[in-house]
């Protein structure tokens, strides 16, 4: 039976422990620059013992960004700064992941402190595009739809952020395939009603992921592993289901993904979503059960106990945790305390360590 801080051995990788600092948007940056902000927040949580650490959703093009304080990887120039963080963390003993995105039709809003709604063009927005031209909202941006030659674009922006992100010396790279962003919004059958090859039946809907990771995958090296984060439902009827993500995970396995992020929703508006702690838990162990291939659990996970019981039954490989890691960055350090784990500490923080606890 696994337990919550044995290592888990993706490709030629090794990750101390199952938990895993969930990609976490901190609009924060200019331009698609991490600022000294992003260096904290995500050295922080290394030294706090996770085994690895994702970025935000980071913008393959800057068309592609949720707000204009969005980070991004669509600039040379934007290389080095994430190089810089990428560094500390393996200074801590921790992996570095980054999440590739493109936000669709969700593109051009304002952070979730600000009113809710569109950034206009006078104000330093842009024009959003998608599969549709229907908004996710009335106070959302009307996008652009997208041609056939547009989606090429948007599939060699994700092959060059790649490589980018090998470049800043990232060791995962994951897929952004969920939420109701640009790929996901290609999946959902409530959102792409195109009639050309990259709409209308399942087939069709999925050509544009698999583009992608097929892209992705011609310049991530094989002896590093891939990620998607899915929206494993839409919560509405008619919409994108576990059924149709399972068959995917399937199909992305095929082409080289090692991990499954099971996530859920953020396609429609109207979705009504059964929150509670730990509901999108079924999901992980769904895929990882009916596809064959290592998922990760997200949503309402929140203490030691809950994170180790998912790991240990087998439900998934790991836990990616957000909420409780921004209330603490230091979550794996207690959690190994509360579980009997003993876990190496930084040893600027030795005085504070349980007894026993060795040096990283």
């Amino acid at each position: 039976m696994p337990h919550l801080f044995d290592p888990l051995v993706l490709r030629s990788l090794t990750l101390q422990n199952r938990l895993v600092v969930s990609p976490m948007c901190q609009y924060s940056s200019v331009d698609g620059f991490s600022t000294d902000w992003h260096f904290v927040h995500l050295g922080s949580r290394a030294v706090g013992g996770a085994a690895l650490v994702f970025t935000e959703a980071t913008a393959v093009t800057a068309a592609g960004r949720i707000s204009p304080q969005d980070l991004g990887i669509y600039d040379e120039g934007h290389v080095a700064g994430l190089a810089r963080i990428v560094r500390f963390i393996h200074a801590q003993k921790t992996l570095a992941g980054i999440q590739l995105a493109h936000a669709g039709r969700k593109a051009s809003t304002r952070r979730p402190w600000e009113p809710p709604g569109e950034v206009r063009r006078e104000d330093g927005g842009w024009e959003a595009v998608a599969p549709t031209n229907e908004p996710f909202a009335p106070n959302y941006p009307v996008p652009c739809l997208l041609s056939a030659k547009d989606i090429g674009a948007v599939v060699a922006a994700f092959r060059t952020a790649a490589l980018r992100a090998l470049h800043a010396g990232f060791d995962v790279v994951e897929i952004h395939a969920a939420h109701g962003y640009l790929i996901h919004e290609f999946l959902s059958p409530l959102i792409n009603t195109r009639t050309d090859e990259y709409g209308g039946p399942y087939d069709g809907r999925v050509r544009f992921c698999l583009d992608v990771v097929d892209a992705v995958r011609t310049v991530w090296p094989e002896r590093l592993p891939l990620s998607v984060r899915l929206s494993c439902t839409d919560w509405k009827e008619g919409g994108w289901d576990i059924e149709q993500t399972v068959e995917l995970a399937r199909r992305l396995k095929a082409r080289g993904a090692d991990l499954i992020d099971c996530s859920s929703g953020g396609g429609v508006a109207d979705a009504k979503i059964p929150l509670g702690p730990g509901y999108q838990v079924p999901f992980a162990e769904r895929v990882r059960r009916e596809a064959g291939i290592p998922t990760g659990a997200v949503g309402l996970i929140t203490d030691a106990a809950q994170a180790h019981a998912i790991v240990a039954s087998g439900k998934a490989d790991c836990v990616l945790m957000a909420r409780e890691l921004l209330r603490d960055p230091y979550f794996p350090l207690r959690a190994a305390r509360e579980l009997g784990h003993t876990v190496p500490w930084p040893p600027q923080y030795l005085r504070a360590a349980p007894q026993g606890a060795p040096p990283r």
